[in-house]
């Protein structure tokens, strides 16, 4: 599959723009360009996994990067697409993230055999603006207002990741994460950040879902980890406040094995605007 093809290019060009300047033959402005051909390869991608006929992001803007990626060393013209580069990801093989905090808990002590020391953290603040309007199509601005844990005050660097699944897991629009929270407290972490749904409402396929997965820094094991997880159906996009509840990890976006993360009272605290021509 082509976009498979395109994901696994931008994971490469992503790494590429995040090489550290010593190891690096590109200047910091060049290595933003190649960082901005990632986001829009994830774009692109994203496109050929939607089952709508408008696509979003198009085979001739893809060939408009071509001489750019040609050129780079000497390329000083204003980039193309109004995008920003994509941090690079983590991406954790299915139990990876189980497993680690599982020698989390028995380590104590250093680091052993298997230790994901050398583990990148990864960057949050990935938002991406909000589509072009179209006559009698919907977008959706979601704030993330809060979230409630009873651990809240000792999470390290929270954030959240918002993506878009079909009943497979498969991405329908690119994954965005937020800035690291405003503020914590006992019991809530607060985000107040809007997020951008990357499709319009009439375009999302049926039993499609959002995700809210809240990831924190772990200190000792010197990589970021997913500590629950929260999604909204499609008949719950409605304008006006919305409290999810919060599941346990791993992250299950076929919605078959979910086990909520505790008894209490504690939720992801969103509100809706809805945005229609």
């Amino acid at each position: 599959c082509f976009f498979n093809e395109y994901q696994i290019l931008a994971r490469h060009l992503q790494k590429e723009a995040q090489a550290q300047h010593n190891n690096s033959e590109f200047t910091e402005e060049q290595k933003k360009t190649i960082g901005k051909i990632a986001t829009c390869l994830e774009l692109r991608s994203a496109a050929l996994q939607s089952t709508q006929s408008q696509e979003e992001f198009k085979l001739e803007d893809l060939k408009k990067l071509e001489p750019i990626l040609k050129n780079i060393l000497t390329y000083n013209k204003e980039f193309p697409f109004d995008v920003q580069p994509v941090p690079l990801r983590r991406i954790l093989a299915p139990g990876e993230e189980e497993n680690l905090e599982f020698e989390e808990d028995e380590e104590e002590g250093g680091a052993g055999a298997g230790s994901p020391d050398s583990f990148p953290a990864r960057v949050p603040g990935t938002l991406l603006p909000r589509l072009p309007s179209e006559p009698g199509m919907t977008l959706l601005t979601i704030r993330i207002e809060k979230i409630g844990l009873k651990d809240a005050g000792q999470c390290i660097d929270p954030y959240i990741t918002v993506s878009v699944k079909d009943l497979n897991g498969i991405d329908l629009t690119p994954v965005q994460d937020t800035p690291v929270a405003s503020r914590k407290e006992d019991t809530y972490v607060h985000f107040n950040v809007d997020i951008e749904l990357q499709k319009h409402v009439e375009k999302l396929i049926k039993g499609a879902a959002l995700f809210f997965e809240f990831r924190h820094y772990k200190a000792k094991k010197r990589f970021t980890s997913t500590k629950c997880f929260a999604f909204m159906e499609m008949d719950e996009i409605k304008p006006g406040p919305i409290v999810i509840e919060l599941y346990e990890k791993p992250t299950d976006f076929k919605r078959k094995k979910l086990q909520l993360l505790t008894k209490k009272l504690l939720y992801l605290h969103l509100h809706q605007t809805l945005h229609k021509e």
